[in-house]
Protein backbone atom coordinates (compact mmCIF):
# COMPACT_ATOMS: atom_id res chain seq x y z
CA UNK A 1 0.00 0.00 0.00
CA UNK A 2 1.42 3.40 -0.94
CA UNK A 3 1.27 6.59 1.09
CA UNK A 4 -1.67 8.84 0.21
CA UNK A 5 -1.74 12.59 0.61
CA UNK A 6 -4.81 14.70 1.28
CA UNK A 7 -4.44 16.21 -2.21
CA UNK A 8 -4.60 12.71 -3.74
CA UNK A 9 -7.90 12.01 -1.95
CA UNK A 10 -9.47 15.46 -2.54
CA UNK A 11 -12.50 15.44 -4.91
CA UNK A 12 -12.84 17.71 -7.90
CA UNK A 13 -13.44 21.42 -7.34
CA UNK A 14 -16.87 22.28 -5.98
CA UNK A 15 -17.90 18.66 -5.57
CA UNK A 16 -18.81 17.15 -2.20
CA UNK A 17 -16.71 14.37 -0.69
CA UNK A 18 -17.93 10.79 -0.91
CA UNK A 19 -17.24 7.90 1.47
CA UNK A 20 -14.99 6.35 -1.21
CA UNK A 21 -12.79 9.47 -1.16
CA UNK A 22 -12.85 9.52 2.63
CA UNK A 23 -11.52 5.95 2.61
CA UNK A 24 -8.43 7.22 0.75
CA UNK A 25 -7.54 9.90 3.33
CA UNK A 26 -4.09 9.48 4.90
CA UNK A 27 -3.57 8.03 8.37
CA UNK A 28 -1.90 11.15 9.74
CA UNK A 29 -3.18 11.36 13.32
CA UNK A 30 -6.31 13.38 12.49
CA UNK A 31 -9.85 12.08 12.61
CA UNK A 32 -11.51 12.49 9.23
CA UNK A 33 -15.28 12.25 9.13
CA UNK A 34 -17.80 13.12 6.47
CA UNK A 35 -21.02 15.04 7.09
CA UNK A 36 -23.32 15.46 4.11
CA UNK A 37 -20.33 15.62 1.75
CA UNK A 38 -18.32 18.07 3.90
CA UNK A 39 -15.01 16.90 5.31
CA UNK A 40 -14.79 17.32 9.10
CA UNK A 41 -11.23 17.16 10.43
CA UNK A 42 -10.68 16.92 14.17
CA UNK A 43 -7.38 17.20 16.02
CA UNK A 44 -5.95 14.36 18.04
CA UNK A 45 -8.07 13.95 21.21
CA UNK A 46 -6.76 15.18 24.54
CA UNK A 47 -5.60 12.74 27.18
CA UNK A 48 -8.64 13.66 29.32
CA UNK A 49 -10.84 12.67 26.36
CA UNK A 50 -9.00 9.36 25.98
CA UNK A 51 -9.17 8.68 29.73
CA UNK A 52 -12.95 9.23 29.79
CA UNK A 53 -13.43 6.99 26.73
CA UNK A 54 -11.47 4.22 28.42
CA UNK A 55 -13.41 4.49 31.68
CA UNK A 56 -16.78 4.50 29.88
CA UNK A 57 -15.71 1.57 27.69
CA UNK A 58 -14.90 -0.45 30.81
CA UNK A 59 -18.29 0.31 32.42
CA UNK A 60 -20.23 -0.55 29.26
CA UNK A 61 -18.17 -3.65 28.45
CA UNK A 62 -18.65 -5.10 31.93
CA UNK A 63 -22.45 -4.73 31.68
CA UNK A 64 -22.70 -5.75 28.02
CA UNK A 65 -24.67 -8.95 27.32
CA UNK A 66 -23.01 -11.73 25.31
CA UNK A 67 -24.93 -10.97 22.10
CA UNK A 68 -23.73 -7.33 21.99
CA UNK A 69 -20.30 -5.75 21.64
CA UNK A 70 -18.75 -2.41 22.69
CA UNK A 71 -16.17 -1.00 20.26
CA UNK A 72 -13.96 2.09 20.21
CA UNK A 73 -13.89 4.43 17.20
CA UNK A 74 -15.30 2.26 14.44
CA UNK A 75 -16.36 3.74 11.12
CA UNK A 76 -20.15 4.07 10.83
CA UNK A 77 -21.35 4.83 7.30
CA UNK A 78 -24.70 6.59 7.39
CA UNK A 79 -24.89 7.10 3.63
CA UNK A 80 -22.75 7.75 0.52
CA UNK A 81 -21.69 11.20 1.81
CA UNK A 82 -21.80 10.74 5.60
CA UNK A 83 -19.49 8.64 7.76
CA UNK A 84 -18.56 9.13 11.42
CA UNK A 85 -16.11 7.57 13.85
CA UNK A 86 -17.94 7.78 17.18
CA UNK A 87 -15.79 7.33 20.27
CA UNK A 88 -17.79 4.25 21.30
CA UNK A 89 -20.57 2.15 19.80
CA UNK A 90 -22.63 -0.80 20.90
CA UNK A 91 -23.59 -3.19 18.10
CA UNK A 92 -24.93 -6.72 17.77
CA UNK A 93 -22.03 -9.16 18.08
CA UNK A 94 -22.86 -10.81 14.74
CA UNK A 95 -22.30 -7.46 12.96
CA UNK A 96 -18.61 -7.36 13.94
CA UNK A 97 -16.17 -8.25 11.18
CA UNK A 98 -16.24 -5.73 8.34
CA UNK A 99 -14.27 -2.53 7.82
CA UNK A 100 -17.23 -0.36 8.86
CA UNK A 101 -20.80 -0.53 10.05
CA UNK A 102 -23.54 0.37 7.58
CA UNK A 103 -26.50 -0.37 9.86
CA UNK A 104 -27.36 1.85 12.84
CA UNK A 105 -25.47 0.91 16.01
CA UNK A 106 -27.64 0.45 19.10
CA UNK A 107 -25.65 3.20 20.84
CA UNK A 108 -23.22 5.84 19.57
CA UNK A 109 -21.18 7.87 22.07
CA UNK A 110 -19.19 11.05 21.47
CA UNK A 111 -16.89 12.54 24.08
CA UNK A 112 -17.37 16.31 24.05
CA UNK A 113 -14.46 18.51 23.08
CA UNK A 114 -14.41 22.25 22.34
CA UNK A 115 -13.48 21.67 18.69
CA UNK A 116 -16.44 19.36 17.97
CA UNK A 117 -19.11 20.36 20.51
CA UNK A 118 -21.46 22.20 18.14
CA UNK A 119 -21.23 19.50 15.49
CA UNK A 120 -21.83 16.72 18.05
CA UNK A 121 -24.81 18.49 19.63
CA UNK A 122 -26.47 19.53 16.40
CA UNK A 123 -25.46 18.12 13.03
CA UNK A 124 -24.25 14.70 14.21
CA UNK A 125 -27.26 14.33 16.48
CA UNK A 126 -29.57 15.12 13.54
CA UNK A 127 -27.71 12.66 11.28
CA UNK A 128 -27.84 9.86 13.87
CA UNK A 129 -31.54 10.58 14.42
CA UNK A 130 -32.27 10.32 10.66
CA UNK A 131 -30.17 7.13 10.45
CA UNK A 132 -32.21 5.56 13.26
CA UNK A 133 -29.55 5.15 15.98
CA UNK A 134 -31.70 4.26 19.03
CA UNK A 135 -29.39 5.88 21.63
CA UNK A 136 -26.86 8.69 21.27
CA UNK A 137 -24.83 9.98 24.22
CA UNK A 138 -22.61 13.02 24.50
CA UNK A 139 -20.19 12.89 27.43
CA UNK A 140 -18.70 16.14 28.71
CA UNK A 141 -15.56 15.10 30.64
CA UNK A 142 -15.24 18.48 32.39
CA UNK A 143 -13.18 17.84 35.52
CA UNK A 144 -15.28 20.15 37.69
CA UNK A 145 -18.74 19.06 36.48
CA UNK A 146 -18.79 16.04 34.17
CA UNK A 147 -22.14 15.24 32.61
CA UNK A 148 -23.76 12.98 30.10
CA UNK A 149 -26.58 13.91 27.74
CA UNK A 150 -28.61 10.90 26.69
CA UNK A 151 -30.69 11.08 23.52
CA UNK A 152 -33.25 8.29 23.09
CA UNK A 153 -35.09 7.75 19.81
CA UNK A 154 -38.86 7.81 20.32
CA UNK A 155 -41.21 7.89 17.34
CA UNK A 156 -38.34 8.84 15.03
CA UNK A 157 -37.18 11.82 17.15
CA UNK A 158 -34.57 12.15 19.88
CA UNK A 159 -35.68 13.06 23.37
CA UNK A 160 -32.88 14.34 25.61
CA UNK A 161 -32.38 13.96 29.30
CA UNK A 162 -29.46 15.91 30.77
CA UNK A 163 -27.47 14.10 33.43
CA UNK A 164 -24.93 15.52 35.84
CA UNK A 165 -22.43 13.94 38.21
CA UNK A 166 -25.23 11.91 39.83
CA UNK A 167 -25.39 8.22 38.95
CA UNK A 168 -28.21 7.23 36.59
CA UNK A 169 -29.39 4.01 34.97
CA UNK A 170 -30.36 3.51 31.35
CA UNK A 171 -32.22 0.53 29.92
CA UNK A 172 -31.06 0.93 26.29
CA UNK A 173 -29.15 -0.70 24.73
CA UNK A 174 -28.92 -2.74 27.97
CA UNK A 175 -29.31 -1.91 31.66
CA UNK A 176 -26.25 -0.10 32.99
CA UNK A 177 -25.59 2.50 35.65
CA UNK A 178 -23.38 5.43 34.64
CA UNK A 179 -21.69 7.75 37.12
CA UNK A 180 -20.40 10.73 35.12
CA UNK A 181 -18.09 11.87 37.93
CA UNK A 182 -16.37 8.47 37.91
CA UNK A 183 -15.31 8.96 34.27
CA UNK A 184 -12.79 11.62 35.33
CA UNK A 185 -12.56 11.20 39.13
CA UNK A 186 -8.92 10.10 39.18
CA UNK A 187 -7.94 13.21 37.21
CA UNK A 188 -9.37 15.68 39.71
CA UNK A 189 -7.06 16.98 42.39
CA UNK A 190 -3.85 15.84 40.71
Amino acid sequence: MSAMSIADAWPGAGRPFTVAELDRMPDDGHRYELLDGALVVSPRPTTIHQFAVGRLFRVLDEACPEDLCVLMEPAVQLGPQTEFNPDLVVVAFDEVGGAKFTAPPLLAVEIWSPSTALIDLNRKKDAYERFGVPSYWIVNPDLAQPEVTVFELRDGRYLAEQKSAQPFTVERPFPVTITPAALTSRLRGR
